[in-house]
């Protein structure tokens, strides 16, 4: 059987998770607004 005290004893909080938070926050991402903004400007590049 699993001795808690002794797991919790070894336990260290995982550092990944803020990192990984960081990096996500800091890229550049697509979304739905920056796709609609491109193809209305394409649009009307095209209708010129």
């Amino acid at each position: 059987m699993l001795n808690f005290e002794e797991e919790l004893k070894k336990f260290h909080p995982s550092l990944e998770v803020e990192e990984a938070e960081e990096a996500i926050r800091n890229q550049d991402l697509t979304d739905m607004t920056d796709i609609l903004k491109e193809m209305l400007k394409e649009s009307r590049n095209k209708e010129r």
